[in-house]
């Protein structure tokens, strides 16, 4: 591709341009985003200056004024910078894309050397920009969306201590304290005052024992095994403390005969409506989950990698211990790197019963396609 001559490319400017453009590249400046645009000729993409992605050498590289003649010349659009976008402002665009891994990440401590290593810029840039942009600093834009996410988790009804974790936060009494001044009031007052969740239930046997479903005027919000129904209703107690509870065994009974397909190894039904309170993080390990064929599974690890977060393990297994919602996001499918089963929140018998249950299901399922 360096052959093909362009009236745009590198062979028809200044040294001394090219220069300045080179070394705007290697210092990842943001603030020549949308000026110029580089080709690597050895992978065939081109970026904006600022792409955190690794430096090329310079005789790979071409230059051009406009993504046009770049991709006229053969290339194509690079999908981690992704240099289209650079139409507007680019700070304001690289602020937005920090803003978005902020909030997939709350689980976690985002530093500021962790972002700029991220996105390819000094702290101390980074920090700047971030600011002069939103008018504060990314550590409180984290604050602000946890405390956003810690919000609605009080008003929906979870206990404090769930609320919390959920949210990202830890549950020492300095953080308490801190969510306290922020909220105006200590957070349980906050969830007494503001909770006017009404949730409807039923309890009934399934192929795991009692079975209890809850669901909001949202959708579903809670499926939880146990022995009795005292112990079902007990535990959505716990989950909801403050919520108004009822129980509509007859208004509940589509939604139940739905989960009752799911366990006995049918397909769930897309369709059917969640109500979930969850971190960024958590969302993305659900999802995954859902996505999975029926009848497979993963490892924490293989799942943590699926998601882009091949270091997150052990943040994997909390998203799948704080589900409460099974079957409808399948946290059984996660399994041990050993094939051994792992925990589970309803018990590990369960778990392995569903997992079988899948499998005769996905099995009779390929036994009753035509073959091809």
């Amino acid at each position: 591709m360096n052959a093909i001559l362009n009236l745009e490319s590198e062979s028809s400017m200044a040294p001394a341009l090219h220069d300045n453009w080179w070394d705007a590249v290697v210092a990842r400046d943001p603030n020549h985003d949308g000026q110029f645009f580089f080709a690597v000729a050895t992978t065939g993409v081109y970026c904006r200056p600022s792409c955190p992605a690794k430096r090329p050498r310079r005789d790979n590289v071409t230059f051009f004024r406009r993504p046009e003649a770049a991709e006229k010349a053969g290339y194509r659009a690079c999908l981690r910078c992704k240099p289209k976008a650079t139409a507007g402002n680019p700070q304001i665009t690289m602020v937005k894309e920090m803003c978005r891994y902020i909030e997939q990440h709350l689980d976690e401590a985002v530093t500021l050397e962790k972002l700029a290593k991220v996105f390819g810029q000094s702290p101390f840039h980074l920090q700047k920009t971030f600011k002069k942009t939103l008018g504060i600093s990314p550590r409180a834009y984290a604050d602000s969306c946890r405390m956003g996410l810690l919000k609605r988790n009080l008003q929906a009804g979870r206990s404090v201590t769930h609320a919390l974790y959920d949210a990202g936060f830890s549950s020492s009494s300095r953080l308490y304290e801190r969510t306290a001044s922020q909220l105006g009031m200590t957070p349980d007052k906050y969830r007494r005052g503001a909770v006017a969740a009404s949730i409807r239930y039923t309890c009934t046997d399934s192929p795991l024992g009692r079975m209890l479903v809850a669901a909001t005027e949202k959708g579903i919000c809670a499926i939880q095994f146990g022995d009795t129904d005292d112990e079902l209703t007990e535990g959505l107690k716990r989950e909801f403390p403050f919520a108004i509870r009822k129980r509509e065994d007859e208004s509940m009974r589509s939604w139940t005969n739905v989960v009752l397909r799911q366990i006995s190894g049918h397909k769930l039904n897309r369709s059917l409506p969640l109500d979930i309170q969850a971190t960024a993080f958590q969302r993305r390990v659900w999802a995954h989950l859902q996505s999975l064929p029926f009848g497979t599974t993963q490892s924490y690890g293989e799942v943590a990698q699926a998601i882009g977060q091949p270091n997150a393990a052990r943040a994997v297994a909390r998203a799948c211990a704080s589900n409460r919602i099974a079957v409808a996001i399948p946290c059984h499918r996660v399994v041990r790197g050993n094939g051994d089963m792992g925990g589970y929140r309803w018990g590990a018998e369960r778990k392995r019963a569903l997992l079988q249950l899948e499998q005769k299901g996905s099995n009779a399922s390929a036994a009753a396609s035509p073959s091809r």
